[in-house]
């Protein structure tokens, strides 16, 4: 059902306003279970995983993009001016979807059915969380695991960075940070860290079964997950970066990296039925 729009203030396009506000948008998509995708690639990995469509906001020209997948859905169709009046930015990729959310597994069941699974401790930054789910699915990682303070990764700029991978990639969140590693019980845990003194991770012999743990942008892993490592892994820096002060990479180049080591075909094993 195709709805044209001419009100910002109507009440139907709620889900879809004040987008630029990261606290209005965590509280409402917390309080109702949505999320919204934003873009024809990234809305139609959405459909294709199952989540259930609230509503579509698009502009005329865009109604024909997307045709194939809008009938039978609500689609408000807006101008211009008044998609940029909604949302409070220029949407480039012309359409938005709200959907509803999946429930999420357990970490313990997750890990029971995979093999090799990245594991984010305290990351906030959503376009950080984005971009590595988008490595973790490039690279062949069976599942992610937040901490519970991590970013949500079906905030909207994280969707949108990963390019829809957090689709791709089943993940889950620990309802404790304290004890939450123990979820992960038969699990190699890799702690990922700048520490000359820690094995370099294309050296590691990895099992069946191995988590890599990754810290926050600023302050890395914490004492306790660094305690609770099997193994404290590095990438190497060159000689010639270290002379210089540089002895670490981003998060996001560093798990690109990690993840790559991690799935190596040499001693990659296949995720447990």
């Amino acid at each position: 059902m195709v709805i044209e729009l001419h009100d910002p203030a109507d009440p139907r396009l709620t889900d879809f306003t004040h987008l630029r506000d990261v606290e209005l948008r965590k509280s409402l998509e917390a309080e109702h279970g949505l999320f919204l995708a934003e873009g024809e690639k990234v809305i139609r990995r959405a459909l294709q995983t199952g989540h259930p469509a609230r509503a579509f906001l698009t502009t005329p020209k865009w109604l024909t993009h997307l045709a194939d997948v809008l009938e039978n859905q609500v689609v408000y169709v807006v101008g211009d001016a008044l998609m940029e009046q909604v949302t409070g930015f220029p949407v480039h990729r012309g359409a938005l979807a709200s959907f509803e959310r999946l429930p999420l597994p357990k970490v313990a069941d997750l890990a029971r059915r995979s093999a090799r699974i990245v594991v984010l401790e305290d990351l906030v930054d959503h376009s950080n969380v984005g971009a590595i789910f988008r490595s973790a699915a490039a690279l062949g990682v069976d599942a992610v695991v937040l901490s519970p303070r991590c970013a949500d990764p079906l905030y909207r700029r994280a969707i949108k960075v990963s390019m829809g991978a957090v689709f791709a990639v089943p993940w889950a969140r620990m309802d404790d940070w304290h004890g939450g590693l123990a979820a992960l019980d038969g699990y190699d845990l890799l702690a990922l860290t700048p520490d000359a003194s820690a094995v370099p991770i294309d050296e590691v012999r990895l099992g069946e079964r191995t988590a890599l743990l990754l810290g926050s942008e600023g302050d890395g892993l914490s004492s306790r997950w660094l305690s609770q490592a099997t193994e404290r892994v590095r990438i190497p820096m060159s000689p010639a970066a270290l002379k210089n002060g540089v002895d670490s990479l981003n998060v996001v180049a560093a798990a690109a990296i990690a993840c790559h080591s991690l799935v190596r075909p040499s001693s990659a094993g296949s995720a447990p039925s």
